[in-house]
This record gives C-alpha cells, sequence and structure tokens, in this order.
C-alpha cells in the first residue's frame, strides 16, 4: 500500500494550479511489516466505514465523531487517540486526492454566508429543500450540506470575505450586500475547509470575483493567503479549497497610515512571518503585497480591522470599501 509523504519535504508549488500540493514521495505499508498491520487494517476500516456513508447518503460524522465510534470495533482496531484517526483520515485524503468531506467525514460548521442566494441541498431526512441566505437575520451557517449545495439562483455580483465577526455584523448592518451587490461570508478568523470549499465553487461556478477584508497584520494576511493559495498542511487537498484569482483588500500597513489608525507594535513572530511571505513564491511577483510587506516592517505597527470605526459606523461601507474595491477594480462599483 503506497500512501504519499505529507511532511514539508514533500510539497511543492504547482505554478498551473497557483497553490501548494503533494509531490510524487510516497511510503509504503507492507501486510508483510507487522508494525504496519495495525494502521493498515485501521485504514481499511475506515475506508468502509466511510464508503457505507457515502453509500447511505444522509449521515456525515466528524473526525472527533469517528475516533469515539472506533470503539464499537474491538480492541484490535480501536484507536486509543485521536491524532491516530486524524492521521489515517488525511492518509485517505491523499491517496484517493479528495477532501475528507467527499466521504462524509466532517469539520465541525464554521462561518456563515449573508446575500442574495437561493441554494438547494438535501436535508439530513434527504428530502430537497431551497433556502435563500436573506431569510434569516445573521446569514446561513456554511456546513458540509451548504457546502456541497446547488445553487439555484443569485443576483450578487462579488463576494467579500470577512476576518471577523464582529466586521462581518456591521456590514450586514450597514447593508453593504445590497450598496455591493454581494455575498457577505464571515470567516470566524481562519477559515474553515467547508468555507474555503463555498468560496472556491462560488467563483469558479457562478463567476463571482472574491474580495478578502481582514486585519492589518501578518496573520490576517496569512487568513488571506490560505484562500488563494492553500496552507501548507492541507497541501495534498489544496487544489480542492484555494482561489487562485481572490484579492486581498486589506485592511494594508499603507492604511494604517494613511487613515492613522489606532495600531500596535508588532511582536517578533509577526515580523518573522513578514519576511518569510517576502520570500515566498506564491507572493515573489505581487507587487502590491511586497510593498505593504515593505511598510508593514517600516513602521512596525498592526491593526485590527475594527480600528476603521473610528470614523463611525458608516465609513467602513461608504468610503473605506468603495476605495478599496474601485482600486482592485471589483465589477459594479464606481
Amino acid at each position: 500500500m503506497n500512501i504519499p509523504i505529507r511532511s514539508t519535504s514533500n510539497i511543492v508549488y504547482d505554478e498551473k494550479n497557483l497553490c501548494y500540493i503533494l509531490g510524487n514521495r510516497e511510503f509504503s505499508r507492507s501486510a508483510g511489516n507487522i508494525r504496519h498491520i495495525k494502521k493498515m487494517t485501521q485504514l481499511v476500516k475506515v475506508a468502509d466505514f466511510s464508503k457505507q456513508l457515502v453509500k447511505e447518503g444522509t449521515r456525515h460524522v466528524t473526525k472527533r465523531e469517528l475516533y469515539y465510534i472506533s470503539e464499537s470495533w474491538g480492541e484490535k482496531l480501536k484507536f486509543d487517540e485521536q491524532p491516530e484517526s486524524d492521521e489515517i483520515v488525511e492518509d485517505i485524503e491523499a491517496m484517493i486526492s479528495e477532501p475528507r468531506e467527499a466521504i462524509n467525514i466532517i469539520p465541525n460548521p464554521k462561518g456563515s454566508i449573508y446575500g442574495d442566494i437561493a441554494m438547494r441541498f438535501k436535508n439530513p431526512k434527504g428530502k430537497m429543500m431551497t433556502v435563500n441566505c436573506l431569510d434569516t437575520a445573521d446569514g446561513q451557517q456554511i456546513g458540509p450540506r451548504m457546502t456541497e449545495a446547488e445553487f439555484a439562483k443569485t443576483s450578487a455580483n462579488i463576494i467579500i470575505a470577512i476576518e471577523t465577526t464582529g466586521m462581518y455584523n456591521r456590514l450586514i448592518e450597514e447593508n453593504a450586500h445590497e450598496k455591493f451587490n454581494a455575498l457577505l461570508i464571515n470567516l470566524g478568523g481562519q477559515a474553515s475547509r467547508s468555507t474555503r470549499r463555498i468560496i472556491k465553487r462560488l467563483n469558479e461556478e457562478l463567476k463571482l470575483p472574491v474580495y478578502i477584508f481582514c486585519d492589518a497584520d501578518p496573520f490576517g494576511l496569512h487568513i488571506a493567503t490560505v484562500i488563494i493559495s492553500g496552507s501548507a498542511k492541507s497541501a495534498h487537498v489544496n487544489k480542492h479549497l484555494c482561489t487562485p484569482r481572490a484579492q486581498w483588500i486589506g485592511v494594508t500597513a499603507t492604511d494604517i497610515i494613511e487613515y492613522k489608525l489606532r495600531s500596535d507594535k508588532l511582536r517578533d513572530l509577526d515580523i518573522k512571518r513578514i519576511k518569510e511571505l517576502q520570500v515566498d513564491p506564491r507572493y515573489e511577483k505581487d507587487k502590491r503585497l511586497q510593498q505593504e510587506l515593505k511598510v508593514w516592517l517600516k513602521i512596525g505597527r498592526k491593526a485590527e480591522q475594527q480600528a476603521i470605526l473610528r470614523y463611525g459606523f458608516e465609513f467602513v461601507v461608504d468610503k473605506y470599501l468603495p476605495a478599496k474595491l474601485k482600486e482592485l477594480k471589483a465589477p459594479g462599483i464606481r
């Protein structure tokens, strides 16, 4: 049994798909090696279990649930700790080149979407439902069924993905979805795989440009880059999750100066991350990003996106975002 190696030594940058992927190196597990037998049988058991989930069609499990379910498989097959079952799931992902959601093993729901888009999906009983993401005050939660839903109808022209729940709520209350004819997506910090997947699908299937609005610090920028080109941890499934044409709005280092935003001193870890991004092959040719990284190092400051509220509730929608979206040539923005 050959399994792709998922360590950083086997991660390469794919110029075609504009993301990090696994290289060609593999390791082997053999039934003839007594040390390999338990992991091999556990992998086969998880694969068979997930096959039954997919065949049934209405049930999904989280990785945590899978770990506890293994107790019913007997002493020889059960997992002693969750990292063991997590590793097996990632091995299967790498072998089939598909995210675990494709075999009904799902992450906990995180993130939400608000705006005029109707989606069709099966409820837990297998019945088809249609919901509009304007039907609830806070938008629709992005869960496993929503991620694979059929996009029935939308009037939106763009997507704005927002790092913090606070700013997401601010944009809803200031009617940003109407002003920019946009779908608003709450990332809730680092975007979950389900959220990254639905962003990718909306971009590719509906041709909606994606704009990412996050904190003015290296880790806010990292949140954007994971959406754009994936993460090292997900290199084996990045091509299913990343949106290479997505654009980073900011908040930028230059914005800290231009808008006189309340800011904090960069930590050593922030500076280290900036220097890593400066030599990252994904961004070496991105003149705008490279310029912002230089400004960050020069001013040595960072800020949260809520710092823009010093100018009032309406400013972010009436002034800041229109200027940024116009700069990035977003459709419908004048």
